[in-house]
């Protein structure tokens, strides 16, 4: 392996990048809050514990590390405004509070701004040349192994063959049917980088543009091609649900397929309800202002990703 990384929650480092910041005015709190080694959902316990608040009274637009330094935003109502300053938490700390008019809700951001430390580095000019890899071709867009723990992909699948019934408390049951989707997502992209297809249009595919998520299926490849290759559209692959725009041809085909090897048809998404309408997710996304300066065998880079993208399938790139 060329470098290790996490050796401490300082090496890496994340900040949210908003879909847009609070006014100033409105019923809603938005708490800016810095977190070291404590995941979003305990940072959001200890903040309802001490302001009173209940589950449902707090929300925020991702998840972020939990073995970091993080910097993100939560929602809570505008009343808790007296008691943020008397908030104390040796992990989490409110850097500050603005009221808005709308809740905060999930997917409310913009991406996420990276800084990392990798250390080890045994090939700093082999190092060099994958990350100027990624930044010319993309990173192919796997959901992180944080997304999916001991057997929470198992757990959602199960749950969906239930009907929907059960699954723990709303976060719960939404990272469990999450996970499935995402396992059968990864499973996709693991398919199309060994057919050598990742940066290529198909017949069939649904394409999606970087700048707007427009969506449409390739009619003519050799159309599409020119566009793949500037990064003006990228191909998809399936977040399995009744909403989600279907492949056609024998792209649709490779994806009935996942199903197929599951025993499950489209309509088993049906119980997940809201929480597994399905969606297309870009196979590959661009490392946004990217930046990497090598010290000896420690490499620091930073670089933003898109609302969804995991840093550390960056890392896993750079370090096998």
């Amino acid at each position: 392996m060329n470098g290790v990384f996490k050796q401490s929650p300082e090496d890496f480092e994340v900040e949210e990048l908003p879909a847009y910041l609070p006014s100033g005015e409105g019923e809603h709190l938005f708490l800016w809050v810095e977190k070291r080694g404590v995941s979003t959902p305990d940072a959001a316990k200890r903040l309802t514990r001490q302001l009173g608040l209940s589950e449902r009274d707090i929300s925020w637009a991702g998840l972020k590390d939990k073995l970091a330094v993080t910097r993100q935003f939560f929602s809570v109502t505008s009343k808790v405004e007296g008691l943020v300053g008397s908030f104390e938490d040796p992990d989490v700390k409110i850097l500050s509070a603005k009221k808005h008019k709308n809740k905060l809700k999930t997917g409310h951001l913009g991406g996420n701004r990276f800084t990392l430390h990798v250390r080890s580095v045994t090939d700093p000019a082999a190092f060099r040349a994958a990350y100027d890899g990624l930044v010319a071709n993309g990173v192919p867009n796997f959901f992180g192994e944080q997304r999916f723990g001991a057997d929470n992909a198992a757990q959602g699948k199960q749950l969906l063959l239930r009907g929907g019934k059960g699954g723990g408390n709303r976060f719960e049951r939404k990272l469990l049917l999450s996970s499935y989707q995402s396992l059968l997502f990864n499973r996709a992209l693991e398919r199309r980088i060994a057919a050598g297809t990742l940066a290529r249009a198909l017949l069939g595919d649904v394409l999606k543009k970087h700048e707007t998520g427009g969506e449409f299926v390739c009619a003519d490849p050799g159309v599409d091609q020119p566009r793949v290759e500037a990064f003006e559209v990228s191909p998809t692959g399936p977040m399995f649900g009744p909403k989600m725009r279907r492949a056609e041809g024998e792209v649709g085909a490779l994806e009935q397929g996942l199903l197929d090897e599951e025993k499950i048809g489209l309509e088993v998404f049906d119980a997940g309800g809201g929480e597994t309408l399905g969606t297309r997710r870009l196979f590959r996304v661009r490392l946004g202002e990217p930046s990497l300066s090598l010290e000896g065998d420690v490499a620091k880079l930073a670089f933003t990703l898109p609302s969804g993208s995991y840093a550390t399938v960056v890392l896993g790139e750079l370090t096998r």
